[in-house]
């Protein structure tokens, strides 16, 4: 039987670590898959030697000394580049002895039901090496994860918790380090075209509690991403606004529209939207949250009937 064919035989519904396990058997090397969070989801049994795996195997996750190297060694670039080459389809790729590697590595990028990047499966070139036939049956057990994750609750929602997450600690300045935030920065850049706006949606407080204000702000920020469903957009509540980071090929707002030609939706729903200039790099994306705000509050002080004010 071709491993591709064994790897389509295992059963689903036993869980990840399962997969893992049968896969080294399998292929003789060994295994893990990691969240966009880089936590350890699970693992086969594997070379506690190497100090990459026993880290991981022993702490959950990554240190940010360990990020940081692998940035630095091109790991993220090489992914992430080959990645956008193909449209991000989520072809599972080999990555050769060498660059800050002891080990070939193949791996793959896990999507969920909704085709939102999720895990990374990574499998050494350890014991056994590499050949068409590995590479055919890696993908196929890519494919066989992604079946099996696919009504879990987990990686349903992840996506919107690593955003949202990702976009706090790019507003809070906490993911200044280029090098270690580098990946999870490229994640949401992967999403858009050429230019990124930021825009920023109050809605009148009314001398509310915070918890009410909260889950307001909760109803309108799925209010939004029902309204936008067929574009990816990213969206975060921070401070007293729902914060959207909006995509486009046009650096000038008038020809980009990304919100679309009509704004009577924000007039029934007494929201008002400040929204930036367009920038390119992720990690600007604090001075624009500003701009966008500065923008938002001048437009309500002049108080002339708009909903939507642009910088």
């Amino acid at each position: 039987m071709h491993t591709r064919d064994r790897i389509m035989a295992l059963e689903n519904g036993k869980g990840i670590k399962y997969l893992l396990d049968s896969a080294y058997t399998i292929f003789n090397n060994p295994t893990y898959m990691i969240d966009s969070n880089y936590c350890l989801i699970a693992a086969s049994d594997g070379p506690m030697e190497i100090p990459a795996w026993s880290e991981l195997i022993l702490t959950g996750t990554y240190s940010l000394q360990a990020r940081e190297y692998m940035a630095q060694a091109g790991i993220y670039d090489t992914i992430a580049g080959i990645y956008d080459a193909v449209t991000h389809i989520k072809k599972p790729i080999y990555l050769e002895k060498g660059e800050g590697r002891s080990y070939g590595v193949m791996t793959g990028q896990v999507v969920n039901k909704e085709k939102d990047a999720v895990a990374e499966l990574v499998m050494y070139e350890y014991y056994s090496s590499f050949d068409a036939e590995a590479m055919e049956a890696f993908e196929a057990l890519v494919d066989k994860i992604e079946h099996e994750i696919h009504n879990y609750e987990y990686f349903i929602k992840l996506p919107t918790v690593f955003y949202e997450d990702t976009i706090h600690k790019l507003l809070d300045r906490t993911a200044m380090n280029t090098i270690v935030h580098h990946s999870q920065a490229r994640m949401i850049k992967m999403r858009y075209e050429k230019y990124l706006y930021v825009a920023v949606v109050y809605a009148r407080q009314y001398n509310m509690l915070d918890s009410i204000q909260r889950s307001r702000l909760e109803y309108f920020r799925s209010l939004l991403k029902n309204k936008y469903s067929e574009r990816p957009f990213i969206y975060a509540i921070y401070s007293e606004y729902i914060v959207m980071l909006l995509g486009s090929a046009f650096g000038v707002f008038t020809e980009a529209m990304p919100l679309g030609k009509e704004y009577d939706f924000y007039t029934h729903n007494k929201l008002y939207v400040g929204i930036s200039e367009s920038f390119e790099d992720i990690f600007e994306f604090d001075l624009n949250y500003d701009k966008a705000v500065a923008t938002l509050q001048n437009g309500m002080e002049k108080n002339n009937g708009e909903r939507i004010f642009v910088s």
